[in-house]
């Protein structure tokens, strides 16, 4: 959409003062735990767009509250696996050799929107040390929950998600669905009968550039919007600027998860 387009969609002025106000009527105060999830573009027209985003978010719950966004770098996978858009097959093996290693800071973000990427900007936020999956967050909790991700356990019980399961987080999504619930992912990386394939990373080891094999939990986020229509629990439901938001607490959302993942395996 253009941004001539996003402006005549948006019936009034929106800033950071407005979305703040929007926020505090969302049942989001200072102290929360918060992962978000979010489209831009779904929210209209806002002065100082993404980083007005970003900046309502953090003032909304302050430095005693912990902010989080998913920060994955799907770029850095192996390229076997790449369809959107697949590379040619003679290509694999060089980009395997040379794909520069998983840097926090350099590492670019892929499908998580503007958001997550200005988020990612922040000079206080920490990144989560995962080459492929990693988190970025902000606040009291950031430096422990960010301080390790396994990366053959990406989004199990050695990751930033187990630490946050033993907090109170809201996850909060902004024009997008609960295919993007990235803490689902928990509940399929716990299954006893979870099914892996054969994955590669680029990462500094020893501060030698290497290519990292591992094994990597099979996951399916096109089966998390059926976990949500059945989950007995609240998922409110509200607006953040233009867009349809929905506010869920995460413990609850993810013990459900995996006892609905137990009785409805993946065929």
């Amino acid at each position: 959409m253009s941004e001539l387009l996003n402006i005549l969609n948006t019936p009034e002025f929106q800033s950071k003062a407005t979305l703040k106000r929007q926020l505090q009527q969302l049942g989001i105060a200072a102290g929360d735990a918060l992962m978000v999830h979010s489209s831009l573009k779904s929210m209209g027209w806002i002065a100082g767009g993404a980083q007005a985003v970003v900046e309502a978010l953090m003032e909304t719950i302050t430095e005693t509250g912990t902010l989080v966004m998913p920060a994955q770098s799907a770029d850095n996978s192996d390229p076997v696996y790449w369809m959107e858009p697949p590379v040619p097959e003679n290509w694999h093996q060089p980009i395997r050799d040379e794909l520069p290693a998983f840097d926090p800071h350099l590492s670019g973000l892929r499908g998580m929107g503007k958001i997550a990427e200005s988020f990612h900007r922040h000079p206080l936020t920490i990144r989560s040390p995962h080459p492929s999956h990693s988190f970025t967050a902000w606040g009291s909790q950031a430096t422990d929950w960010m301080s390790e991700q396994p990366i053959d356990d990406s989004f199990g019980e050695r990751s930033p998600l187990a630490k946050m399961l033993q907090a109170n987080v809201k996850i909060l999504f902004i024009g997008v669905g609960f295919d993007s619930c990235t803490a689902l992912h928990y509940a399929e990386f716990v299954q006893e009968n979870r099914s892996t394939s054969p994955q590669g990373a680029a990462v500094l080891k020893d501060g030698n550039r290497v290519w990292q094999t591992y094994d990597c939990v099979e996951m399916d986020s096109d089966r998390f919007p059926e976990i949500a229509k059945a989950f007995p629990g609240n998922i409110s439901k509200g607006r953040l600027g233009q867009a349809q938001t929905q506010l869920v607490e995460m413990k609850p959302l993810i013990e459900f998860g995996i006892e609905w993942l137990h009785r409805h395996p993946a065929s």
